[in-house]
């Protein structure tokens, strides 16, 4: 007879590959039940978008048939539970967020911010896009939202600006209040002020990940962002190219400050090779080749994934239709497995946090 007892010992042998620890220590089994030979149980993992989901679902089988019972009947129901440092910030209903910031401008980090944004929404993630970007916004149109108007919601006697929702994103950018037409012509604690109030002024509500599309470079915007709010960690996006590369490090290196201490959570490799697609098997490496992915591995810092260049992503921004939706399978595979190492790195660095948070309690 099977027992309840044995089901969670045997569990014990499983390990989270990322936190490395058991999942019965981790408190990620849940609703253990036993009838006869059938054994039902649920795994929570720490983000909908886990890459070891597969994994870990069948370490969890192996592990019953094999320190239990053989014929047992495993029925396993995967779920998520997003996690989050434990701290209040400006956004105490935001679990995470994590900002896209490139060292240059012209490697694509707004796209990657969208598809980013719209692939983890699509695990079924609750997801924020903060277009913070204020001199060049353009999440409003990658979104297909350009000619919307935010409305605005009384919660508690104070006014708060109600994000756009598309693609299962909702969304907030400058380019909501300006023309098209017009040059944002602001000094920089001006646009900082802009930033902010878009940060603490909406109503977000309940999210598990906000995505801030930062300004290129390093500046006010930037600074006035890290002291308003926890960020959870940055990414960082670059092409292949030396001079790309040179003003990564930089952005990196603005992460590490003392002052600022925000986690790189990795690098993403735009445009990284081109394919024709008449020639499905032969990639050409036009800006270089994995120039972003040996600066990772030089740095210690995960690369997160490499994007190629394909037309359907040009022409996604364009009609307001993020890639990772449409059609080619090769650019939804891209951004899937980019957004699951995303909230890989998320939910490790979460772990390590929480961790030392315990032990200094």
């Amino acid at each position: 007879m099977i027992t309840t007892t044995q089901v969670i010992d045997a569990l014990r042998n499983v390990d989270d590959p990322d936190l490395h620890k058991d999942l019965v220590t981790l408190n990620m089994v849940k609703d253990v039940a036993v009838d006869g030979l059938n054994v039902a149980f649920t795994v929570v993992l720490t983000t909908p978008a886990c890459p070891m989901k597969d994994m870990i679902q069948r370490a969890c089988e192996n592990a019953i048939i094999h320190y239990v019972n053989k014929d047992a009947i495993v029925n396993i129901k995967m779920t998520a539970n997003v996690t989050a440092q434990a701290n209040k910030s400006l956004l105490p209903n935001v679990k995470n967020i994590i900002a896209v910031a490139s060292g240059k401008g012209g490697v694509g980090k707004s796209t990657v911010a969208a598809n980013l944004a719209v692939a983890l929404a699509g695990t079924g993630a609750s997801v924020g896009l903060l277009d913070a970007d204020v001199y060049g916004p353009s999440q409003h149109i990658m979104f297909d939202v350009a000619h919307e108007k935010p409305m605005m919601k009384d919660i508690d006697g104070k006014s708060y600006i109600v994000p756009i929702e598309s693609h299962g994103v909702k969304l907030l950018s400058i380019g909501f209040f300006a023309s098209m037409t017009d040059a944002i012509v602001w000094r920089g604690p001006m646009a900082s002020k802009t930033v902010q109030q878009l940060i603490s002024d909406a109503a977000w509500g309940d999210l598990d990940y906000m995505i801030i599309d930062l300004p290129p470079g390093t500046g006010d915007i930037h600074l006035s962002i890290v002291n308003a709010i926890k960020l959870t960690g940055a990414v960082i996006v670059s092409t292949p190219q030396h001079i790309a590369l040179a003003d990564v490090q930089r952005g990196i290196s603005m992460f590490a400050l003392p002052s600022i201490n925000v986690p790189v959570l990795g690098i993403i490799e735009n445009m990284a090779y081109f394919t024709p697609a008449e020639l499905p098997n032969n990639k050409y490496y036009l800006f270089g080749k994995d120039g972003a992915a040996n600066m990772a591995k030089n740095l210690g810092i995960p690369l997160l994934g490499q994007i190629p260049i394909v037309q359907a992503i040009c022409e996604g921004g364009d009609k307001g239709e993020p890639a990772v939706i449409g059609t080619d399978n090769t650019v939804t595979t891209a951004f899937l497995n980019v957004a699951k190492a995303v909230a890989q790195q998320v939910a490790i660095v979460n772990a390590n946090k929480n961790a030392i948070a315990e032990a200094e309690v």
